[in-house]
Protein backbone atom coordinates (compact mmCIF):
# COMPACT_ATOMS: atom_id res chain seq x y z
CA UNK A 1 0.00 0.00 0.00
CA UNK A 2 1.47 3.38 -0.95
CA UNK A 3 1.26 6.50 1.22
CA UNK A 4 -1.68 7.98 -0.69
CA UNK A 5 -3.64 4.77 -0.07
CA UNK A 6 -2.55 4.72 3.58
CA UNK A 7 -3.68 8.33 3.92
CA UNK A 8 -7.10 7.49 2.46
CA UNK A 9 -7.47 4.54 4.82
CA UNK A 10 -6.37 6.49 7.90
CA UNK A 11 -8.51 9.49 6.95
CA UNK A 12 -11.59 7.29 6.49
CA UNK A 13 -10.98 5.52 9.80
CA UNK A 14 -10.52 8.74 11.75
CA UNK A 15 -13.27 10.67 9.95
CA UNK A 16 -15.75 7.96 10.98
CA UNK A 17 -15.31 9.12 14.57
CA UNK A 18 -17.48 11.97 15.81
CA UNK A 19 -14.86 14.61 16.63
CA UNK A 20 -11.17 15.39 17.00
CA UNK A 21 -11.10 14.38 20.65
CA UNK A 22 -12.47 10.92 19.81
CA UNK A 23 -9.93 10.58 17.02
CA UNK A 24 -7.11 11.52 19.32
CA UNK A 25 -8.40 9.10 21.97
CA UNK A 26 -8.20 6.30 19.38
CA UNK A 27 -4.55 7.14 18.72
CA UNK A 28 -3.79 7.06 22.44
CA UNK A 29 -5.47 3.65 22.77
CA UNK A 30 -3.35 2.35 19.89
CA UNK A 31 -0.20 3.74 21.51
CA UNK A 32 -0.96 1.78 24.70
CA UNK A 33 -0.66 -1.44 22.68
CA UNK A 34 2.74 -0.61 21.16
CA UNK A 35 5.59 -2.20 23.09
CA UNK A 36 8.19 0.24 24.43
CA UNK A 37 11.51 0.60 22.69
CA UNK A 38 14.20 -1.70 23.98
CA UNK A 39 16.15 -0.13 26.86
CA UNK A 40 19.32 0.11 24.75
CA UNK A 41 17.43 2.29 22.24
CA UNK A 42 16.20 4.70 24.92
CA UNK A 43 19.56 6.43 25.25
CA UNK A 44 20.47 10.06 24.81
CA UNK A 45 21.62 9.42 21.23
CA UNK A 46 17.98 8.72 20.23
CA UNK A 47 16.39 11.42 22.38
CA UNK A 48 14.74 14.27 20.50
CA UNK A 49 15.72 17.51 22.23
CA UNK A 50 13.32 20.37 22.87
CA UNK A 51 10.34 18.36 24.10
CA UNK A 52 9.05 18.52 27.68
CA UNK A 53 8.41 14.77 27.65
CA UNK A 54 11.22 12.41 26.80
CA UNK A 55 10.81 11.34 23.19
CA UNK A 56 13.02 8.72 21.60
CA UNK A 57 13.18 8.17 17.86
CA UNK A 58 15.01 5.47 15.91
CA UNK A 59 15.25 4.97 12.17
CA UNK A 60 16.53 2.14 10.04
CA UNK A 61 17.09 1.81 6.30
CA UNK A 62 16.90 -1.63 4.76
CA UNK A 63 16.05 -3.00 1.34
CA UNK A 64 15.46 0.49 -0.01
CA UNK A 65 12.85 1.39 2.59
CA UNK A 66 12.77 3.46 5.78
CA UNK A 67 11.51 2.11 9.09
CA UNK A 68 10.80 4.23 12.14
CA UNK A 69 9.92 3.74 15.79
CA UNK A 70 9.21 6.19 18.56
CA UNK A 71 8.60 6.03 22.26
CA UNK A 72 8.00 8.48 25.06
CA UNK A 73 7.46 8.67 28.78
CA UNK A 74 4.21 10.49 27.88
CA UNK A 75 1.44 8.38 26.37
CA UNK A 76 0.11 11.34 24.39
CA UNK A 77 3.54 12.08 22.88
CA UNK A 78 4.00 8.36 22.15
CA UNK A 79 0.65 8.39 20.32
CA UNK A 80 1.77 11.29 18.14
CA UNK A 81 5.18 9.80 17.39
CA UNK A 82 3.73 6.35 16.76
CA UNK A 83 1.18 7.70 14.31
CA UNK A 84 3.90 9.19 12.12
CA UNK A 85 6.34 6.31 12.57
CA UNK A 86 3.72 3.73 11.64
CA UNK A 87 2.43 5.78 8.73
CA UNK A 88 5.83 6.31 7.08
CA UNK A 89 7.51 2.98 7.95
CA UNK A 90 8.15 0.63 5.06
CA UNK A 91 8.23 3.28 2.35
CA UNK A 92 10.95 4.48 0.01
CA UNK A 93 12.64 7.79 0.81
CA UNK A 94 11.32 9.55 -2.31
CA UNK A 95 7.73 8.64 -1.47
CA UNK A 96 8.15 9.89 2.10
CA UNK A 97 9.65 13.18 0.94
CA UNK A 98 6.72 13.72 -1.43
CA UNK A 99 4.06 13.17 1.24
CA UNK A 100 4.06 15.45 4.28
CA UNK A 101 1.67 14.90 7.22
CA UNK A 102 -0.43 18.04 6.64
CA UNK A 103 -3.48 15.83 6.01
CA UNK A 104 -3.75 15.35 9.80
CA UNK A 105 -4.80 18.95 10.47
CA UNK A 106 -8.31 18.75 8.92
CA UNK A 107 -8.94 15.57 10.93
CA UNK A 108 -8.75 17.54 14.16
CA UNK A 109 -5.67 15.75 15.46
CA UNK A 110 -3.36 18.74 15.79
CA UNK A 111 -5.99 21.10 17.22
CA UNK A 112 -6.19 19.04 20.42
CA UNK A 113 -2.46 19.20 21.06
CA UNK A 114 -0.72 21.64 23.34
CA UNK A 115 1.95 23.77 21.64
CA UNK A 116 4.65 21.51 23.11
CA UNK A 117 2.98 18.39 21.70
CA UNK A 118 2.57 20.04 18.29
CA UNK A 119 6.28 20.77 18.54
CA UNK A 120 6.93 17.06 19.20
CA UNK A 121 4.89 16.16 16.11
CA UNK A 122 6.90 18.63 14.03
CA UNK A 123 10.20 17.30 15.39
CA UNK A 124 9.29 13.68 14.61
CA UNK A 125 8.28 14.66 11.07
CA UNK A 126 11.55 16.59 10.68
CA UNK A 127 13.57 13.53 11.77
CA UNK A 128 11.62 11.30 9.37
CA UNK A 129 12.14 13.78 6.54
CA UNK A 130 15.86 14.17 7.29
CA UNK A 131 16.38 10.40 7.42
CA UNK A 132 14.50 9.88 4.15
CA UNK A 133 16.47 12.69 2.53
CA UNK A 134 19.79 11.21 3.69
CA UNK A 135 18.81 7.83 2.19
CA UNK A 136 17.28 9.09 -1.07
CA UNK A 137 19.09 7.90 -4.17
Amino acid sequence: MNLAEKQQQLTAELAALKNGQDRFALLVERAKKIPPLAPELRGDENLIPGCLAKLWFVAEFRDGHCFFAGDSNSLVVKAIASLLCEFYSGHAPAEILAHDPQFLAPLGITQHLTPNRRNALAKVWERIRQFADANAK
